[in-house]
């Protein structure tokens, strides 16, 4: 399931983002940029309440996956968006996060390196599951890598294809409560 990662190599990776952030705070800062510093500073905030309410979720090795993804995969940068405040899921943590990390590991292959790529999941709990929204764009060079992995997923998990070309892929998928 990927490499595993220890305490240190966690904070510094989180330590290395940080201090991104804030050289890119005090640059705007410097040249007196102040509504591109506080666009950044508010990014920031919204960010790290989507990874609160991602981490409320009690699915943690999804939201371990989640947390960790734009260090494990160079080439998309991944965006997440929890749109309610839920308490205890109970889906099965193992099974979205096995689907997950195979659909990111696939992305990687199929798609062009150092470009543009960006991947956005929504999370929406509902009153009997989560549905996911997996939303994709950038530049897909292998498509038949993703069509397979796609053929192959479709009966073990309740999942939609929504759009799918050269450049987008769009994907819901539903787990049901336990």
């Amino acid at each position: 399931m990927g490499k595993e990662w220890d305490i240190v190599e966690v904070l510094r990776h989180s330590r290395h983002d940080w201090l991104n952030r804030l050289q890119l705070i005090k640059g705007n800062l410097d040249l007196n940029r102040l509504d591109r510093a506080k666009a950044v500073i508010d990014e920031i905030v919204i960010e790290a309440q989507h990874e609160t309410k991602l981490s409320n979720l009690h699915i943690p090795l999804f939201a371990s996956l989640l947390l960790k993804s734009n260090w494990e995969n160079p080439f998309f940068k991944l965006e997440y968006e929890v749109l309610l405040d839920s308490e205890t899921i109970k889906v099965d943590d193992a099974v979205l996060t096995e689907w997950t990390n195979s659909f990111f590991t696939c992305l990687n292959q199929a798609i062009e390196a150092f470009q543009e790529n960006h991947l956005s999941i929504t999370i929406e709990p509902q009153l009997n599951g989560i549905r996911f929204f997996f939303d994709f764009s950038g530049i897909i060079k292998h498509k038949e890598l993703l069509d397979q992995f796609l053929a192959g997923q479709e009966q073990s998990l309740d999942m939609a294809v929504k759009e799918f070309s050269e450049s987008e892929l769009a994907l819901e998928v539903f787990m049901p409560f336990l």
